[in-house]
């Protein structure tokens, strides 16, 4: 199976400059809760990715005025992304390797052309490659954090 026979096609997008308002309501409005990001609609270059985590987590419980905070700051940066070509047992290693859980879809001009998340995988794939999937990308971060210094 493919990555293009799984994906949603054509993801609902917005822009660096946008304001956090304006995409927590594209993401009420389309029932969804990651959007590629694109540096401008006239150039559709991709730049990341945002969650609505990242708005509650960098936006609100910060306290910031979410009708004049633009989310160029709050972007996920460093993507992994696939191809529509591309098999979807590749797409699921990536997803496991970079414990993410969704992964953006490419053309060959870096446009994002799709997005398969586990909802996607679950729909569409044998159960127990989907559980896998699920437990690695779920699986506890590897940062060790030091205890603060007691004096």
């Amino acid at each position: 199976m493919k990555v293009r026979d799984v994906m949603t096609q054509y993801p609902q997008c917005c822009c660096l400059s946008d304001i956090a308002q304006t995409v927590a309501q594209m993401f009420r409005d389309q029932d969804i809760g990651a959007m590629p990001v694109l540096a401008d609609h006239e150039s559709q270059r991709l730049e990341g990715i945002i969650t609505d985590r990242d708005l509650c987590c960098g936006i609100i419980a910060e306290g910031r005025d979410p009708n004049s905070t633009p989310i160029a700051a709050f972007v996920s940066r460093s993507l992994v992304t696939c191809r529509p070509e591309q098999s979807l047992d590749s797409c699921e290693k990536l997803m496991q390797m970079h414990q993410i859980r969704r992964i953006l879809v490419v053309n060959d001009d870096a446009r994002c052309v799709g997005i398969v998340s586990q909802a996607d995988l679950a729909r569409s794939d044998d159960s127990q490659k989907v559980h896998r999937t699920i437990a690695e990308i779920s699986k506890p971060s590897q940062t060790i954090v030091a205890a603060p210094k007691v004096a």
